[in-house]
């Protein structure tokens, strides 16, 4: 099945999960605009050419002067996006990947030592550490990835799953002729990520730099929040207000905030049950491996989770909860250990304090060289 794809709970939610993902893929193509509005326009006319009372010719010329609002919108996105594909040159190298394009960059020179590979977190493309790849590949051989639905790279196939995107990392890296040993870099949902491409491939990986990575004891057992829940609902909203025309500012494709969308059913306990033996990363799950595990000390940035704690006890036990799941990962490896942030900084330090996170991966990048035989 597509990406991995697996019905875990039965027919009905199998059925489902298929539907969702064919209307993801429709809802990517970003033509798809001018047919919905021809629809609407042709149902509408449809409607006025018929003699059956006055408020039904109504109706007709509110559909077509709807889908022509809306036939207007979805041109200007198809003119935004081929305007936005020609206005950025792709700046590093396209590659096939089970039949479908991803993109690599890579620069500077390994030196003798692992290559650093850099996945940001959310759904973002490479591109969101760009300043960081930069200030790496100055030092040693750096390189970001766009995983599919994102920057450079085709949408690629549904459903998007953690697990799929793993295989998918390690498959780009290897078509774009980058050569192990590697050190995966990820922050967030990132840190997830290449966390499986570790586990998966560990005979690539040199060591491991998690940048506050999600634990997905967070979603499952965390006090509901408001803001994951309405994250993949976002997506999917602005997916359609693209799709006819309504940018406001953001990035073009449609097929990003789709990609989005799909990957993010995963963060919610239902859809973490259905992935969770694919996607954790359980402990000592990476033997040996070197981990640098990079979290900040306190909950900077996190004001807004404690404060809708019903009283201080609850808001001490929710503190409690995610503190200690940031170091969750310590346990997936014997040879792990952690490095905490400048003060002040909350879950975003890779912005806000990049000399520092290229310090620490350059740091684990010395080691390796100088024990490596």
């Amino acid at each position: 099945m597509a990406a991995g794809f697996e019905c875990y709970a039965g027919g009905s939610m199998c059925w489902d999960g298929r539907v969702v993902n064919s209307l993801l893929a429709l809802l990517s193509r970003d033509w798809l605009g001018v047919p919905v509005a021809l629809t609407v326009v042709g149902a509408g006319g449809w409607l006025v050419g018929l003699d059956a009372g006055s408020w039904v010719v109504a109706l007709g010329g509110v559909l077509v002067a709807v889908g022509a609002v809306l036939l207007t919108g979805a041109v200007r996105h198809m003119v935004l996006v081929a305007r936005e594909s020609g206005a950025r040159p792709v700046p590093g190298t396209l590659v096939d990947v089970g039949g479908h394009r991803m993109h690599v960059l890579a620069e500077g020179g390994a030196g003798g030592g692992p290559t650093v590979v850099w996945m940001p977190g959310g759904h973002a493309p490479g591109a969101e550490f760009g300043r960081l790849h930069a200030m790496m590949a100055a030092r040693t051989r750096s390189v970001l990835v766009d995983r599919f639905g994102s920057g450079w790279s085709d949408v690629g196939p549904f459903p998007r799953t953690t697990a799929a995107e793993a295989e998918e990392l390690v498959a780009a890296l290897e078509a774009a002729g980058e050569r192990a040993p590697y050190v995966f870099v990820g922050h967030s949902f990132g840190g997830l990520l290449v966390a499986n491409a570790a586990r998966r491939r560990p005979d690539l990986v040199a060591g491991l730099v998690l940048l506050d990575p999600t634990p997905l004891e967070v979603i499952a057992f965390a006090p509901p929040n408001r803001l994951v829940a309405g994250m993949r609902g976002e997506f999917l909203l602005t997916a359609v207000r693209h799709l006819f025309g309504v940018h406001r500012g953001r990035g073009g494709r449609t097929g990003q905030y789709c990609a989005a969308a799909s990957i993010f059913a995963e963060l919610s306990p239902g859809g973490l049950a259905g992935v969770g033996w694919k996607t954790v990363v359980y402990d000592g799950d990476l033997g040996d491996l070197p981990l640098v595990l990079v979290i900040p000390r306190d909950l900077t940035g996190g004001e807004a989770v404690l404060a809708a704690a019903g009283d201080a006890a609850e808001a001490e036990r929710v503190g409690r909860f995610y503190l200690g799941a940031r170091t969750r990962y310590l346990a997936a490896s014997t040879a792990s250990r952690v490095v905490y942030t400048p003060a002040g900084t909350g879950h975003d330090f890779p912005t806000e304090a990049p000399g520092f996170v290229v310090g620490v991966v350059a740091d684990l990048v010395r080691e390796l060289r100088t024990f490596s035989p």
